[in-house]
């Protein structure tokens, strides 16, 4: 129920996804068109196409609507969904998302163990660009889609070196 309340019952992503039966479109399009500052709307396109609602290809994101369908009849049939990893990953890698991610993606509960910790901190790389320049702000906006706790993983990101930042913290980066 809760991928189906995120998904659909933000006014925003409704717009997002208003505009989108009209035509397929550019992240910068959107932006220009609803007048949101860009990752806002980033924001919001993750979580939808996260849910399935959106498919992205090539830089274009396009209204998925048997994603919809299927996750609004998910709902009212009753089907609860669980996290499963991807196939490609090791056992114990597997096991370690399996036991602290929500079926959403959200994190569960931080594990204490280093080795766990790492697990759950190459999760959340992938949702960092490599290359790309993120605020302070930017990077606790990608955070809090998986945890409330921003700055603590933030933090374990910069110390662990996955994330690059200046000094004054204006600037945070992906490095290779």
């Amino acid at each position: 129920m809760l991928n189906f309340v995120k998904a659909i019952a933000d006014t925003d992503r409704l717009r997002i996804v208003g505009l989108l039966t009209q035509k397929p479109a550019r992240l910068s399009e959107i932006c220009g068109f609803l007048g949101f500052h860009p990752a806002d709307v980033q924001h919001h396109l993750d979580q939808l196409v996260r849910n399935g609602v959106v498919g992205l290809s090539e830089g274009i994101y396009d209204l998925n609507t048997e994603g919809l369908e299927k996750l609004s009849r998910r709902q009212f049939e009753g089907e609860r969904s669980a996290y499963t990893p991807e196939l490609d990953l090791d056992k114990d890698r597997r096991r370690v998302l399996a036991a602290y991610l929500n079926p959403d993606g959200t994190i569960k509960q931080i594990p204490y163990q280093p080795a766990k910790l790492q697990i759950i901190l190459d999760y959340l790389l992938n949702a960092f660009t490599v290359g790309a320049n993120y605020t302070e702000k930017e990077v606790n906006l990608i955070l809090a889609h998986f945890n409330p706790d921003t700055s603590g993983l933030r933090r374990d990101l910069v110390d662990a070196g996955m994330l690059e930042r200046k000094r004054d913290g204006s600037r945070y980066w992906r490095p290779k």
